[in-house]
């Protein structure tokens, strides 16, 4: 078995507490509350910008011109396509875009993002793709699963949304860094290993409790939300 399949097989607990999650199974429903989706808008443009500095850190570390493109092209796919899903929860409330970005991140998208500098900065290339990957992964199933048990027609208020998770495209992208991750495990010691699934353990949990965070548009106890980028 792959690390990766492993790795899948170990957190099958949190993966199905994702989609049972009332915001996820809402966007399936067709039915979120607009508080939800203005706060789940706002915490993850400022999330997918970490996320590309992120890459950039992986970019840093790799060691081959393949690995280099593929990260490069992973930042080209955040900052020029994953637009789309933002853009249909907007029309669902009626804000623009715009409106919605440079926010400060709330407690718990705050804390997934350090979460992921940390094993970026202190970490092989091997822990960084470790903590990146329950991101695309747990996002492509969803769009999946929802595809599945809904069967969403094309009228429905969050098909561009599920649409473009359950797209090809993004199960290509969780392949080929499903890949890199498992070439990496190959090569690691037992240590560096521990420290992967650890740190794939926790971005797991972490993706759940965005969903929560978003739900409950979740804030900091004294806040002055004076917007700001991260």
């Amino acid at each position: 078995m792959t690390f990766t399949k492993t790795l899948r097989e170990e957190n099958q607990d949190v993966y199905e507490a994702i989609f049972n999650h009332s915001f996820v199974q809402g966007i399936g429903k067709g039915s979120v509350p607009n508080e939800a989706l203005a706060h789940y808008i706002k915490a993850d443009y400022e999330y997918l910008n970490a996320f590309m500095y992120i890459y950039g850190m992986a970019i840093s570390k790799a060691t081959t011109r393949e690995d280099i493109a593929f990260f490069n092209n992973q930042i080209d796919f955040v900052l020029n396509s994953e637009i789309h899903p933002h853009n249909n929860f907007c029309e669902q409330i009626g804000v623009g875009y715009e409106e919605l970005q440079g926010y400060p991140l709330p407690p718990t998208a705050d804390h997934y993002v350090k979460h992921m500098m940390y094993h970026a900065h202190m970490g092989g290339l091997g822990e960084v793709i470790a903590a990146l990957l329950p991101c695309p992964w747990t996002y492509l199933e969803i769009g999946q699963e929802l595809m599945t048990s809904y069967q969403p027609a094309e009228d429905h208020p969050f098909y561009p949304w599920i649409s473009f998770y359950a797209d090809e495209q993004v199960a290509n992208t969780t392949m080929e860094m499903r890949k890199v991750l498992d070439r990496l495990a190959d090569e690691a010691s037992p240590a560096e290993r521990e420290k992967m699934k650890a740190a794939f353990r926790k971005s797991c949990q972490l993706e759940l409790l965005f969903w929560e965070m978003a739900f409950t548009s979740e804030k900091w106890p004294v806040s002055d939300y004076v917007k700001v980028g991260y």
